[in-house]
C-alpha cells in the first residue's frame, strides 16, 4: 500500500511541477486590485501659458507627479480599477501649470482597458479609453508595437518597439509613442487659432511583468496661425525624464513582482520536481523488493496455522 502512495503522489508533484510555469503561473501573476503609486518627473527650461499672469512662461523648472491608486472594491478576479492623477507644478514661480485625472478599468493579465462604469478622464465618462492602460503593460510584453491609451489625446496611440536597454540592473524592453504635429481642436484661449500638439513618450519596461522601470515625456501643445501656419503661443512645452528616485522606486516594486514569477517558475517546480522524482523512485524500489513468504518462518521451517491441530 505504501508503495501505491509513494507512486502517486511523485506522479502528483511531477505534474504540479510541470503546470506550475504555465497554467498556475497565468492563473496566479496579475496586476494588482490595490495600488499605491507616485513617479515624479522633472524638467528645466520649459515653457507654458499662465493664465493667471496671462502670458506665455519660459525657462520654467517643472516637477510633474503621477500618482496611482487602485480601488480593490471596484475591481475583481480580471479586472482592476486604477485612478491615475497627475499634477505639473511650476517650481520657478511656485505656480501650478495643469492637472489631468483619469480612472481606468483594465485586464489584470494583458493590461487591455475595458469598460467601466466609474471610467472618465478629467471627470469626463463619454471619453471612450481604449488601448493599454499606459502605466502597465502586458504580463509577458513582447517586442512589438502596442496601441497605449493617451490623455494628451484621448486616443491611443502606438508605442514601437526600440530594443533593449538595463534599468538598474534589469533588462527593459523600450516602447516609442511618437506623434507628429497634430491638431486637437481649439483651445479656450483662442477660437481662431486651432490647437496643436506633439508627443514623443519612452518607457521602459519589464517584459516579464508589464511593469514600467523608467519614463521620459516630451510634449509641446501650441496655438497656430491658421493663415500662416506660424506658432503663435506655446500652451506647453518640455522634456521631463523620471527622477533617480523615482527610478528606484518602481524597480523596487518590479523587484516584488519579479520574486513572485521566480518562485512559481523557477523554484517551486524544482523543488516539487526534485520531490516528486524522490517519491517516485521510492516507491519504484519498494515495488520491486520481493516479499517474504507469509507461510515460512526466517529460517525456512514451516510454521503452523493458527487454530491448527498438533
Amino acid at each position: 500500500m505504501r508503495r501505491d502512495v509513494l507512486v502517486g503522489l511523485g506522479s502528483f508533484l511531477i505534474v504540479m511541477a510541470l503546470a506550475l510555469p504555465s497554467y498556475v503561473l497565468a492563473q496566479v501573476i496579475k496586476f494588482p486590485l490595490s495600488r499605491s503609486e507616485t513617479v515624479t518627473l522633472t524638467g528645466t527650461g520649459m515653457s507654458y501659458f499662465s493664465p493667471a499672469r496671462d502670458t506665455e512662461v519660459t525657462g520654467a523648472d517643472i516637477r510633474a507627479t503621477d500618482t496611482l491608486t487602485g480601488d480593490p472594491t471596484a475591481g475583481s478576479s480580471s479586472v482592476a480599477v486604477w485612478s491615475q492623477l497627475s499634477y505639473v507644478y511650476d517650481t520657478t514661480s511656485n505656480e501650478l501649470v495643469q492637472v489631468t485625472t483619469r480612472t481606468f478599468g483594465f485586464d489584470r493579465r494583458t493590461a487591455q482597458l475595458v469598460g467601466c462604469r466609474c471610467a472618465n478622464v478629467d471627470g469626463n465618462s463619454a471619453i471612450a479609453q481604449a488601448g493599454l492602460a499606459g502605466p502597465v503593460f502586458p504580463i509577458g510584453a513582447k517586442p512589438a508595437t502596442y496601441d497605449v491609451f493617451d490623455t494628451a489625446l484621448n486616443r491611443p496611440e502606438p508605442f514601437g518597439y526600440g530594443g533593449t536597454a538595463v534599468v538598474d540592473g534589469i533588462e527593459a524592453y523600450r516602447f516609442v509613442e511618437d506623434v507628429p504635429p497634430t491638431r486637437l481642436g481649439y483651445s479656450p484661449l483662442s477660437s481662431t487659432q486651432p490647437e496643436y500638439a506633439t508627443i514623443r513618450r519612452v518607457y521602459w519596461v519589464d517584459p516579464a511583468t508589464g511593469m514600467l522601470l523608467d519614463v521620459n515625456s516630451y510634449q509641446k501643445s501650441y496655438l497656430e496661425d491658421p493663415a500662416t501656419g506660424a506658432q503663435t503661443t506655446v500652451l506647453y512645452g518640455g522634456d521631463l525624464q523620471a527622477t533617480p528616485a523615482s527610478v528606484r522606486a518602481m524597480v523596487k516594486l518590479d523587484a516584488a513582482e519579479r520574486g513572485k514569477i521566480s518562485l512559481l517558475r523557477t523554484v517551486l517546480p524544482i523543488a516539487l520536481g526534485v520531490a516528486g522524482a524522490l517519491a517516485l523512485i521510492a516507491g519504484i524500489v519498494l515495488a520491486r523488493r520481493p516479499r517474504g513468504d507469509a507461510g515460512s518462518a526466517p529460517d525456512g521451517t514451516p510454521v503452523p496455522a493458527i487454530g491448527a491441530a498438533g
